[in-house]
């Protein structure tokens, strides 16, 4: 994969885990509950309607993980955006470490609480958000500025 296409995969990253975000936001209110009630209903498989949001527990925990969901989601962005170009093997083994730590926590925790199904979906958000970040970019050398033709080091002064 070329530097470009993971960098634009970040963003696909991004996207996939700041969608989150809204959803369990809005299940904050009762008026707007219905997306976020309805996602956790289908992540705890079968549609059951056993899912009710009617706890304001529930609602506060939603509105924590919308919070944390669309933060992450943000930060994955701008480290694509205004890291990825310096460091692109730190930004993508950075990346690939939070996904993978929330994929193997948050399906141990489904699990242990009775929602195995779960764990099937975070398989597919897991391969949705990682990509082809599994594996390095292609080497990337930026463009180099065609200058007077001299050279620059730290302790010189360039040279014609």
């Amino acid at each position: 994969m070329s530097h470009e296409f993971h960098k634009s995969w970040l963003k696909i990253t991004a996207i996939v885990v700041g969608s989150f975000g809204p959803v369990f936001f809005l299940g904050t209110m009762a008026a707007t509950l219905e997306p976020a009630r309805l996602t956790l209903d289908s992540l705890s498989w079968p549609l059951d309607g056993l899912t009710t949001y009617e706890s304001s527990d529930t609602r506060f925990l939603s509105a924590l993980t919308g919070g944390f969901l669309l933060g992450w989601g943000v930060t994955i962005w701008c480290l694509s955006t205004w890291v990825y170009d310096a460091a692109p093997e730190a930004v993508r083994r950075t990346v690939l470490t939070g996904v993978l730590s929330w994929f193997f926590l948050d399906s141990a925790g489904s699990i242990a609480s009775g929602n195995a199904s779960n764990a099937f979906f975070n398989v597919i958000v897991l391969l949705l958000a990682v990509g082809p970040l599994w594996r390095p970019a292609k080497e990337y050398a930026p463009a180099r500025t065609l200058g007077g033709g001299g050279s620059h080091d730290e302790n010189s002064t360039c040279r014609r």
